[in-house]
């Protein structure tokens, strides 16, 4: 029996049932499931903020979600990369991702080197963005401040 390993990436920051949702989607659809927490300075480059929880207490949630094999800290840019790393068959994302430019020149690349792109229903009423917006509003804080590092 070959062994089907999944990896799902996330910054996981302010865990919500979101993420709950993927990761619970990602192990039906795989035998072994590796989760790639981004490390903050990873987050920082790609989203021009760093998350509010740090990248080791966010990995240790991870860890205790019972869908999760192994938690692997996600520290380079490129998907591929972590690919060559872990050896995953299947990755698993948010459809957030799905017909955008990031999206298809993902599935192209991992087509090249057989890994399948699985997208799951991106959870709509609940973003960390979202509990970010209210807890600056609860703060008083302008929205764009809270935002800065």
């Amino acid at each position: 029996m070959v062994l089907r390993i999944g990896y799902a990436p996330g910054a996981y920051d302010l865990f919500h049932v979101g993420h709950l949702n993927i990761l619970r989607h990602a192990r039906q659809n795989c035998d072994y499931l590796v989760a790639g927490v981004v490390s903050d300075e990873m987050l920082e480059l790609a989203r021009g903020r760093r998350p509010v929880i740090p990248l080791n207490e966010r990995m240790e949630i991870v860890r205790h979600i019972g869908f999760v094999d192994r938690v692997h800290a996600e520290v380079v840019p490129d998907k591929l990369d972590t690919w060559r790393e872990l050896g995953f068959d299947v990755f698993f994302k948010g459809d957030d991702w799905r017909g955008t430019a990031k999206g298809i020149d993902l599935e192209q690349r991992f087509a090249e080197v057989g890994v399948e792109v699985v997208y799951f229903p991106y959870t709509v009423h609940t973003s960390s963005t979202a509990l970010r917006r209210a807890l600056a509003l609860l703060e008083g804080v302008d929205e764009d401040l809270a935002a800065v590092p």
